[in-house]
């Protein structure tokens, strides 16, 4: 990823595929409200946010909003989830199916990717303790956790995404 790029809310992840001299703009939500972007139309190359449109009362704004701000050609990246536990940031509103991600991003000119990953077992362990979210997932391929890990049942989505190009 090159350019100027707006990350919203723990881009963490995203910092490997990020190029050094990509000049990146690191906010959080709720201090910068993604439903009212104080930046210029089309000014960044990507807008990422991640985990955060569950939080937002009007989600089309939101997304109306990174549209705004992209450049041409542009591309969001918009995590969020959809089987997990109630989580306040401020509130909880919303949860995202890959259907509901690519009706309301239809307005952008290419959906490059929507999907989810999850399965039952994951979302039984998170059911029994939500700390196993944040546990290491192991390299070996014969441990039990790089299995769920590496399983994925597109019926039970624990987390999905868009990446879409404007």
């Amino acid at each position: 990823m090159k350019g100027r790029i707006l990350g919203i809310s723990g881009i963490d992840y995203f910092r490997q595929i990020m190029s050094d001299e990509a000049e990146v703009i690191e906010t959080n939500y709720p201090e910068v409200d993604i439903q009212n972007l104080p930046y210029s139309d089309c000014s960044f190359d990507f807008v990422i946010s991640d985990q955060i449109l569950e939080h937002i009362e009007n989600t089309e704004k939101a997304i109306a909003e990174s549209f705004r701000v992209l450049k041409k050609d542009g591309m969001a990246i918009h995590t969020t989830c959809f089987i997990n536990p109630v989580h306040l940031c401020p509130e909880d509103y919303w949860r995202f199916s890959p259907a509901s991600l690519r009706y309301l991003f239809k307005d952008f000119s290419e959906i490059l990717q929507c999907e989810g990953w999850g399965n039952r077992l994951a979302i039984f362990l998170i059911l029994l303790s939500d700390k196993i979210r944040f546990i290491k997932i192991p390299e070996r391929k014969l441990s039990v956790f790089n299995w769920i890990a590496s399983h994925n049942d597109k019926k039970y989505p624990i987390v999905t995404w868009v990446i879409a190009k404007k």
